[in-house]
């Protein structure tokens, strides 16, 4: 930095790529060091709790709901996970990101899955709001548009928005493979963000698709919440929308103040390269913490609904229909068992 002050420029600043991984450590000075040792610590810790609470869901949750939380409680753990890796090796931070960013993916349309579930499933939900209407004028898309009308509750409903959460969850990692392929060929760079470069285009179409999937959720959990607040869902949500901005909307903020060099260079890291090893830093910070809490809001067994109660014409046939007890077995029409 007193280089660039001075009018020099470190060769580093200008590198188009990270340093490797001996390069970064032997930079270290000793409470570098210990801040690298700490966050890896962390990042080991935060598997550790996730294997703990995975036995305990696999024992303790119906096989039913049990991988589905699994995977939405693997997102936090993941993420450190990678971002540690890439933290220890700098050249390897296209490949991590696009691994926690798949994983998330699919965290999405799991988390879609899970509040039906807990409603009891995509019939029993029909029935609980077979007189009710999704308001589709919800974040991130319509937020703002108040006058869109609102759709009934059916099952094609439920299939479109089950299709545009499971859209991203299959095409994000088709766009990961089409970006390592242009990648070998020198078509994509994760710091070229110009017009001429395949990035922008990618990250816009992903743009795109991220907002779409968000939207079936947004939906969904305004219908719920009110009925699945006994099952902690206000926190549940909570947990998926911080893990959504920092491990997004605090990147692509990070990165962009690296690009226009505001994040100052710091050999042998260039702008670009200390804007992503920041982020990874405080990605392993935050996705510790919201490991610990996660595992005090899922690590906890919560009752069934109630059954939605019957019709009129069911509640109607019950009451006409006589029941006689003999020898402690019911019976109906007044006709004992065999």
């Amino acid at each position: 930095m007193e280089g660039e002050a001075n009018g020099t420029l470190d060769p580093s600043c200008s590198a188009s790529e990270p340093p490797y991984s001996h390069e970064l450590l032997q930079s270290l000075d000793l409470p570098g060091r210990f801040l690298f040792g700490i966050l890896t610590l962390m990042a080991l810790i935060a598997n550790l709790v996730f294997l703990e609470e995975a036995v305990y869901i696999y024992r303790k949750i119906p096989s039913s709901k049990r991988s589905i939380i699994i995977w939405i409680n693997a997102a936090a753990p993941v993420i450190a996970t990678t971002s540690c890796i890439g933290m220890w090796i700098p050249r390897s931070t296209m490949f991590t990101d696009f691994t926690a960013a798949v994983f998330f993916a699919v965290v999405i349309h799991k988390f879609l899955l899970m509040m039906i579930k807990e409603c009891g499933g995509q019939k029993l939900l029909l029935q609980r709001f077979e007189n009710d209407r999704f308001k589709i004028s919800t974040g991130p898309c319509c937020c703002c548009c108040l006058c869109l009308p609102q759709v009934r509750i059916t099952r094609r409903t439920l299939f479109l928005l089950k299709l545009g959460t499971f859209q991203f969850a299959f095409l994000r990692p088709v766009l990961m493979f089409l970006s390592i392929v242009l990648w070998t060929n020198g078509n994509y760079t994760l710091y070229n963000l110009s017009l001429k470069g395949a990035a922008i285009w990618i990250s816009c179409f992903v743009g795109v698709l991220t907002i779409i999937a968000l939207w079936p959720v947004g939906i969904m959990f305004q219908q719920v919440r009110t009925l699945l607040i006994s099952k902690n869902i206000i926190p549940k949500f909570a947990l998926y929308q911080f893990i959504l901005i920092l491990n997004h909307l605090q990147t692509a903020i990070i990165n962009i103040l690296a690009k226009q060099r505001i994040i100052p260079c710091a050999p042998p890291l260039s702008s670009s390269a200390r804007g992503s090893y920041m982020t990874q830093q405080l990605l392993i910070m935050e996705m510790f913490l919201i490991t610990l809490i996660s595992r005090v809001v899922y690590r906890r067994r919560y009752d069934d609904l109630e059954p939605p109660e019957c019709t009129a014409e069911e509640a109607e046939d019950d009451k006409q229909t006589p029941k006689v007890i003999f020898n402690g077995a019911v019976s109906e029409d007044g006709l004992p068992r065999v």
